[in-house]
């Protein structure tokens, strides 16, 4: 792509933002000296704190539309019933992110409304939240043939959407769910088991890794549950939130 091309495009993405009534978008949080820049403004040269949440519920609301017109990972796209983009407000206390929709979320059109989701929303109850008031999405906005794990090209296709909707939902934490959600944010190959219990950083927010629900429910054995409220009270902590005591006694 030559200059004058990529010229050209980047004109005509700031053009879609500007024709749907969007002044501000955030600027992306790079590295710790970055964090708390002002925003970019798509019309005139002044900066302003933070971008208005309409302008970001626009943004993302576009970043929908554009998901699903995506075709870049050609089996996805032949196979999808819809693309699955995610759920939650705005300045969400915790962001979840899974590996990829199931065949209830590609038939929905939501995250984690299956079996495991239902398993999700208990542990985001046991921490003192509700479901509503957390963001939801995965790795991956399309469902893989037979659910089988995201490949790593498919995770690079759909990682300009994943951090678009964070810098947009601007999450204060991250919790990710499984070892392709931790591998794929995270750029890490170690497993889930090593890579539980502590804290990384994704563009100056603290992440966690923990079991996904779907092994959860697999399992035969007790102690991954226990592992997983170990890390819910280890972010709970880390938030300065209360463990409720209902928990706190069966842990």
């Amino acid at each position: 792509m030559t200059d004058d091309e990529a010229d050209r495009q980047l004109r005509a993405y700031f053009e879609r933002y500007r024709n749907a009534g969007i002044e501000f978008i955030p600027r992306p949080r790079k590295s710790p000296e970055e964090k708390g820049a002002p925003p970019m403004s798509l019309l005139t040269q002044h900066h302003t704190p933070s971008p208005p949440v309409s302008d970001r519920h626009q943004a993302l609301q576009l970043l929908s539309e554009e998901v699903k017109a995506c075709t870049k990972c050609k089996e996805l796209a032949a196979t999808r019933t819809q693309t699955v983009f995610g759920v939650g407000p705005l300045d969400a206390e915790v962001c979840f992110i899974g590996e990829a929709p199931g065949a209830d979320e590609d038939r929905q059109g939501e995250p984690f409304v299956g079996a495991a989701g239902q398993l999700l929303n208990r542990i985001i109850a046991a921490c003192g939240m509700k479901r509503e008031e957390v963001y939801i999405c995965n790795i991956l906005r399309c469902r893989p043939p037979g659910n089988r794990t995201p490949r790593a090209d498919e995770a690079a296709n759909c990682r300009p959407f994943l951090e678009r909707t964070l810098d947009l939902v601007q999450p204060r934490y991250i919790v990710c769910l499984g070892a392709s959600a931790a591998n794929y944010l995270l750029d890490s190959k170690l497993s889930i088991g090593k890579m539980r219990g502590r804290f990384y950083e994704f563009q100056g927010i603290p992440v966690i890794c923990t079991f996904h629900p779907a092994y959860l429910l697999r399992s035969a054995s007790p102690e991954p549950r226990r592992q997983v409220w170990e890390d819910m009270k280890m972010l709970l902590t880390r938030m300065g939130r209360p463990i409720p005591e209902v928990n706190r006694r069966s842990s």
